[in-house]
């Protein structure tokens, strides 16, 4: 067995494991691919949080309403899990990128709720964990929305850098 890269080496010492493929719900087809390297540039698509079996995770429903502050920064994390594990079967080694370079979070809101850069440190926060300062650092949006597939209670997009 091959040496451990360093972010897998991270991974292990957080206690973070990545989830499998996302299970789409039934008779649902999504068209496009959930990682689009282009050059030394890795597009992510909208991903939602994922339960260790691949599986959509809860709570669902709008923050501010049936999701507390609390719950939505954790599933915020579990967005960034699910990212990272879409990045590790698509580039094969997360070491490969050199920087994080923008998110974009999306939170299902309640109408007065308007804490959604605080939802969305629950991912920021992990990314700067795994990759470290320089590597994680990354430009971000945080918007409230009036929905989300599923009835998630967060989506991600972002764009990261490969290294030569």
């Amino acid at each position: 067995m091959g040496r451990m890269s360093r972010i897998e080496a991270k991974l292990k010492e957080l206690g973070l494991t990545l989830p499998p493929p996302m299970q789409v719900p039934g008779g649902m087809a999504l068209p496009f691919p959930w990682i689009n390297v282009r050059g030394d540039r890795v597009i992510i698509s909208g991903h939602g949080p994922q339960n260790p079996d691949g599986s959509l995770a809860g709570p669902f429903g709008k923050v501010g309403a049936e999701v507390s502050l609390e719950q939505a920064q954790e599933v915020a994390r579990k967005v960034g899990l699910s990212i990272l594990g879409s990045l590790q079967r698509e580039l094969g080694d997360l070491d490969r990128i050199a920087g994080w370079a923008r998110v974009f979070g999306m939170v299902n809101s309640a109408p007065k709720f308007d804490r959604h850069p605080a939802v969305i440190n629950g991912f920021s926060d992990l990314i700067l964990a795994v990759f470290g300062p320089e590597i994680g650092r990354h430009a971000r949006s945080a918007i409230g929305v009036a929905g989300l597939p599923f009835n998630i209670a967060v989506e991600i997009e972002g764009e990261a850098l490969l290294r030569a």
